[in-house]
């Protein structure tokens, strides 16, 4: 093991020197000719992971806007910390005696941050509504004199980072991460501000129709007695889903998450602060680098070439890390892109794309689907037609591999 991370500090080492390949100046050289984008908002770093060799770079320590790769940033630091078998647990509690199938308290349900409660995309899990029931009837509770109450106190701060724009906190896609999550926080193309109070509503008419009265008495909490434990899938497959989509909740609540297994209070800013930290003492460049939040939503973060690709090079040595990024021509946000060239499916990376921005991140990868090169594109400032920037990166990467 200690070979091993001597061998991956040296490779990192090497990825900073300035060793270039000469038909990688040229394809970058046409590429920034054809991608219709300034100079000086585009970067690009390609490394040989086997050798440390530099194969394209541009503008490496320019500071720009990341998008969506801030997604491999957070899942990344989350890994590391937690590792792939972790799981979210959410707690349900009762507060009160048990006397002929009446409770004399109240059920209570301890927020985790799990992004996944009843959300309609993979990985799924048990409905936590019908846990509840069915841990109740196991009980023989029939009736209830207190309420549902839901526990949000272990994650601080605001649902939302504060430099989100106010039109993308309305949609979907801009949902707040709340202590407790539910169904996507979302109805249709529309973010729901109070996930809980919808839970609370769908829970008691569960009860009804099965039967538990629910009194709905407001009573004084009393000594919390364990009830049931709803559990996510593992994280492993929460980031897979997370990174496939591109999902924003999923990624904020995963920052989150960090930090509080961290020691912080759960809260954004102290989870990004945590980050930045992390990151300092595993000697990422850190020079231009701005994390304000865990999905890349915001327009604040600021990451550079050199730190994305350093960051990949050293979370290579993760046998789970690469698996979450789609394979172009196949999956997810990269199905497009590369599609039946000969990188098809050789080539493992997150997107990034917002008005304006198209980035890329991620491996080169054998036929064993090892990683075998590191990755990243970002490109700022696009006036021009997104699909010629594109092109000139797909181009770009043929030229180079092929």
């Amino acid at each position: 093991m200690t070979k091993n991370r001597s061998l991956l500090s040296l490779i990192c080492l090497l990825a900073s020197l300035p060793l270039f390949c000469a038909s990688g100046d040229q394809a970058v050289a046409e590429f920034l000719k054809r991608n219709g984008i300034p100079n000086n908002s585009v970067a690009v770093k390609i490394v040989d992971l086997q050798d440390g060799n530099i194969l394209a770079s541009h503008n490496e320590e320019a500071s720009l806007v990341p998008a969506s790769i801030m997604k491999s940033v957070t899942t990344a630091a989350l890994l590391e910390s937690a590792g792939p078998d972790w799981r979210y647990h959410t707690r349900i509690y009762i507060d009160g005696p048990i006397y002929l199938g009446y409770l004399r308290g109240n059920v209570i349900v301890e927020g985790a941050c799990d992004p996944t409660i009843n959300s309609e995309k993979e990985p799924f899990s048990e409905d936590i509504i019908e846990e509840i029931c069915s841990a109740l009837a196991a009980q023989q509770i029939n009736r209830i004199e207190g309420g549902i109450i839901i526990d949000e106190n272990n994650f601080s701060g605001s649902p939302h980072p504060v430099s989100w724009a106010k039109e993308d906190r309305r949609k979907y896609y801009g949902t707040g991460s709340h202590a407790f999550n539910y169904s996507d926080n979302a109805s249709g193309d529309f973010a729901i501000s109070d996930p809980a109070k919808q839970f609370i509503i769908l829970l008691k008419n569960n009860l009804a129709a099965k039967g538990i009265e629910l009194e709905d008495k407001e009573i004084t909490e009393g000594r919390r007695i364990q009830l049931h434990v709803h559990q996510s899938a593992p994280l492993d497959e929460i980031m897979r889903s997370c990174m496939m989509r591109s999902d924003n909740l999923f990624a904020e609540s995963m920052l989150r998450t960090y930090g509080k297994l961290g020691g912080g209070d759960g809260s954004t800013d102290s989870a990004t602060s945590q980050e930045m930290t992390l990151w300092k003492e595993k000697n990422l460049p850190l020079e231009g680098v701005n994390i304000v939040d865990g999905s890349g939503l915001s327009r604040a973060n600021r990451v550079t070439a050199n730190f994305m690709s350093e960051l990949l090079c050293k979370m290579s040595q993760n046998p789970f890390y690469a698996s979450f990024f789609p394979l172009a021509g196949q999956e997810g946000t990269l199905k497009k892109f590369l599609a039946g060239t000969s990188l098809d499916s050789y080539v493992a990376m997150k997107t990034g794309s917002m008005r304006g921005i198209q980035c890329y991140a991620g491996y080169k990868l054998d036929d064993d689907y090892i990683p075998t090169h590191v990755i990243v594109i970002i490109m700022n400032d696009i006036t021009n037609s997104r699909d010629r920037a594109k092109k000139a990166a797909e181009d770009m990467l043929l030229s180079i591999f092929e």
